[in-house]
């Protein structure tokens, strides 16, 4: 039995990429400046090469406490991006083994942010009457800015960033949670020809009174993955490919045999540890670790990314223990989202590479030259068709 643990450790990126100038990034480094603010506690990931992914990386090294020696059968390196991105999309579905060789739209930074077209077309087809904000913005600003007026009026607050993304917050009560999912699917719809990654509902409840807060009842609506990845190649062989978290979204559920919800750092460990217990033929797991992105890279958080570093660490351990004879796990990161770094957008960095395959003796796997080589690599282990993209380091 061959199994795949796929770990993606959502923004921890590892340094700014060779071409981060062209995104505004250069200087950006995720792990290297959360270190630098915190002694980090972090043996079990050290024990896979962590460490030694960043030495390769950036040629310089960083102080940890309580470090432990890499295992014998562990790998360690980085990746850099070919999509030009530094987001969800780009960054998951490299990884997978598919390029995004098209021109994605982004939104100015001007207000309004949103053509008058655009927004009179989603007005509109999506019978609302009319919109908040419709600008840049980080999601805990746009909602305590415009969440009252929304209450209020009954508009839908719309935003965007960096990426190329329209994201609408909601009152889960107010305005009814099934309305904003049906009216992401309608702007879904709407922008599908105009290369827009990602529409996003991002409800919330709360009052004046006590506040508003952002519940867990995100969905992501994605464009349609552009080729076929490692994961439908997969489930083509008759292997399962479960997705935890927000990876059914991700890839709009192609190549994903099962999905399983799961929320915070905590229930997406649980949930990952569940699926290698009750898994009992050649497949994948696929965990998106959202936290550490959500909660703490867009927030700017640097003490709470480095707590969530920490208790990451704890689980990994079990998952480590977990792990039978022949899995191939593989940890990493989609992007960048440095918390000292100016602005609330992600950063473009190289991404960690690292893990472990008990039957192999592996080591430093070099700075690899797209994200996609470890679908290659999963493809070997799996003995299905790789991708065109990637080149195996297994």
């Amino acid at each position: 039995m061959k199994r795949v643990i796929w770990l993606v450790m959502d923004s921890f990126g590892i340094g700014n990429a060779k071409d981060a100038k062209k995104f505004g990034d250069e200087g950006s480094d995720t792990f290297g400046h959360i270190a630098n603010e915190f002694t980090l506690d972090i043996p079990n990931l050290t024990s896979l090469g962590l460490l030694k992914a960043y030495e390769t990386n950036n040629n310089k090294t960083l102080r940890l406490k309580n470090t432990n020696k890499e295992v014998k059968h562990c790998f360690y390196g980085a990746a850099q991006e070919l999509s030009l991105g530094k987001d969800t999309l780009s960054g998951h579905w490299e990884m997978a083994g598919v390029l995004i060789d098209f021109e994605m739209q982004f939104y100015p930074k001007t207000v309004p942010a949103f053509s008058s077209s655009l927004m009179n077309e989603i007005i509109q087809k999506g019978n609302i009457k009319g919109m908040l904000a419709n600008r840049h913005a980080s999601g805990i600003e746009v909602i305590d800015t415009f969440a009252l007026e929304h209450v209020q009026s009954n508009k839908p607050i719309f935003y965007t960033s960096a990426d190329s993304v329209i994201q609408i917050a909601a009152h889960e009560e107010s305005f009814g949670l099934d309305n904003l999912y049906a009216l992401c699917e309608t702007v879904r719809e709407i922008t599908n020809s105009h290369g827009i990654g990602r529409v996003i509902a991002r409800p919330f409840t709360g009052n004046e009174k006590e506040g508003f807060k952002r519940t867990k009842n995100r969905k992501d609506y994605s464009l349609r993955p552009s080729g076929k990845s490692v994961l439908e190649t997969a489930v083509l062989n008759n292997k399962e490919v479960i997705g935890i978290g927000k990876i059914y979204d991700i890839f709009c559920g192609h190549g994903i045999s099962k999905k399983a919800l799961a929320y915070g750092l905590e229930g997406l460990a649980d949930e990952t540890l569940k699926q290698m217990k009750n898994l009992k033929k050649d497949g994948i797991i696929y965990t998106n670790f959202v936290d550490f992105d959500m909660e703490w890279g867009h927030r700017r958080d640097t003490k709470g990314y480095a707590s969530g570093l920490e208790y990451f660490d704890i689980r990994l351990k079990e998952i480590i223990e977990a792990l039978e004879e022949e899995d191939l796990l593989i940890i990493t990161a989609d992007h960048g989202c440095d918390p000292t770094f100016k602005g609330t957008d992600h950063t473009r960095e190289n991404v960690p590479v690292f893990g472990m395959l008990k039957s192999k003796n592996l080591q430093n796997i070099g700075i690899r030259s797209t994200f996609a080589d470890m679908s290659s690599s999963i493809a070997q282990h799996l003995n299905i068709k790789a991708t065109p993209l990637g080149k195996s380091f297994l």
